[in-house]
């Protein structure tokens, strides 16, 4: 069963701020996100103000990212009230709105200029998260967090999920177009089968092109990042059982790893939007 997005604790904090606001207050919150209520539910709670908050719940799916972008919109208004009350000196603002902060972040997400986006500094990943939020694939979302929260702490597991995440978006490429690949194929195969159903084949650029040949130099380096992610993975990442003496590498070449494959997924993905247009 696909992990949720939001975990439980972030919506029980945003329940809870909300118990002391009105029903009014709750269903223009949620009704302008697009979000129902389904007012036959009847959740195990007590009150009015949790009762409503539950039935909205109900509706969202957990690890859909078209529900999650629905809560966030929410979620990013209640932060606005709370800052604007906090920076007009009332005292219950302060706490609640760091407590909220504070559970939207555990989440990945960053509360910055009055909008909640999907934090990925500093290791590479802020477009392959844009690129991804055009589309509905929690299951790279769990694998860009899961990168996110390793590279420092667990430079071997970020360095198998960077693999993770270029065999996913292969595999979600050749699907959305409806192409056959052997499910237990190698990376580099898989690079090669999405290059190919794309048209990220040297032999795809004309001669005529400008800068022709150094386009179809970046192109063959593709695989070559392809076969180097893998190359590390069998080495150094998760996986595979490994020695008692084995070192590991250090957060530096997690950094290398998840950048690499960010770029690399960012660019397939990006290709398959916009030549799915």
């Amino acid at each position: 069963m696909p992990a949720d997005l939001i975990s439980k604790k972030t919506r029980l904090e945003l329940r809870e701020y909300f118990v002391g606001t009105s029903l009014r207050e709750i269903k223009s919150e949620f009704d302008a996100a697009d979000i129902e209520a389904d007012l036959n539910y009847e959740p195990a709670v007590g009150g009015q103000r949790r009762t409503l908050i539950e039935q909205y719940y109900h509706t969202i799916d957990w690890a859909k990212w078209s529900d999650i972008r629905k809560f966030v919109t929410v979620y990013e208004s209640v932060l606005n009230t709370v800052e604007d009350s906090e920076q007009q000196g009332q005292e219950w603002a302060a706490k609640t709105f760091r407590s909220l902060k504070k559970w939207i972040e555990r989440d990945g997400f960053a509360f910055q200029g009055g909008r909640l986006t999907v934090s990925a500094t500093n290791h590479g990943l802020e477009q392959i998260t844009d690129a991804v939020r055009e589309l509905d694939l929690p299951e790279l979302h769990r694998q860009i967090r899961r990168m996110q929260a390793a590279v420092e702490s667990d430079p071997a597991l970020a360095i198998g999920t960077a693999k993770e995440l270029v065999e996913s978006t292969c595999k979600t490429i050749l699907e959305a177009r409806q192409l056959h690949y052997v499910e237990d194929a190698d990376i580099g195969q898989l690079v090669k089968e999405t290059r190919k159903a794309l048209g990220l084949i040297p032999e795809s650029v004309p001669n005529a092109a400008k800068g022709s040949e150094s386009i179809r130099r970046l192109l063959s380096n593709l695989g070559n990042v392809a076969q180097g992610l893998g190359e590390l993975r069998n080495l150094y990442g998760t996986g595979h059982g490994k020695g008692g003496g084995v070192r590991g590498l250090g957060p530096r070449h997690a950094r290398l790893a998840v950048g690499a494959a960010a770029t690399l997924a960012t660019f397939l993905l990006e290709t398959h939007l916009e030549r799915s247009i």
